[in-house]
């Protein structure tokens, strides 16, 4: 990301005829995944403003808006908040063009966000992490979905070879990249990823491992109410080990 023009740049990399919305064609577990870990941290609890940081065309905007009485769709993409009108039509959900680097709220004036699906788009997330808690309130909670390197296939091959897990992002871009400026792809340290936050004041609380039964083969082999309901026992058990693909952190503004 380029510091003299950060938006034009993360936006564009959605706003070249890209529909993301397809993307979710046959990840039906993926979504109630991500669903459930939400719904866990979140369990019990009702915010008063919150907001989608990155949150696309508005997947989990609905699920949001049944913890928080006001919820916005905080997405950089012109083509992403295009496609949210259909999705939260006829909802009371608001929607701002705006980047996680930049957002476009007030200091304090959010008491939750989520974070989901982005992280993997930013090598160094520092300036990110500093937004997320200018604009909480203290206390205030955002959860952190985290691309995690150190899964359980990556640990056992790092560990087989004698090899440490890098603690600095690794880039998992597999196609050669459309333009100089495009988009990162990149795993993190989870490690690593906790001290970052904490740097900005935003300190762990819970977390979860999330998808950990990502694989097409199960997919196609087992039923999805089946792999959901072995995913909902699964992600507090294997947290501790990092294990799933993704990592969700639940933090907290000091």
């Amino acid at each position: 990301m380029t510091d003299d023009k950060p938006s034009k740049k993360v936006a564009d990399q959605y706003d070249r005829g890209y529909d993301y919305t397809t993307y979710w064609n046959n990840r039906d577990y993926e979504h109630a995944a991500e669903e459930a870990a939400i719904r866990r941290l979140l369990d019990g609890r009702q915010f008063a403003a919150a907001a989608d940081v990155g949150g696309g065309f508005g997947r989990l905007c609905l699920l949001l808006r049944e913890y928080a009485d006001q919820v916005t769709l905080a997405e950089p993409s012109r083509t992403q908040l295009e496609a949210a009108e259909d999705v939260l039509a006829g909802t009371d959900i608001q929607k701002v063009q705006t980047q996680a680097d930049a957002l476009q709220f007030d200091d304090a004036a959010l008491d939750l966000i989520t974070m989901v699906r982005v992280m993997h788009h930013i090598p160094e997330p520092s300036k990110e992490f500093s937004e997320l808690a200018r604009v909480l309130k203290p206390g205030g909670t955002a959860l952190i979905e985290v691309a995690n390197y150190g899964h359980f296939k990556n640990r056992r091959q790092f560990k087989k070879e004698g090899k440490a897990l890098p603690t600095e992002p690794v880039s998992i871009r597999t196609v050669s990249a459309d333009e100089p400026d495009a988009i990162a792809f990149v795993n993190h340290n989870v490690e690593t990823v906790v001290g970052q936050l904490a740097d900005a004041g935003l300190v762990l609380q819970r977390k979860l491992s999330v998808s950990n039964l990502r694989s097409e083969k199960l997919k196609k082999a087992l039923p999805t109410g089946l792999m959901v309901a072995v995913e909902k026992a699964l992600q507090e058990r294997l947290a501790k080990k990092d294990f799933g693909p993704s990592i969700f952190l639940e933090v907290r503004k000091r």
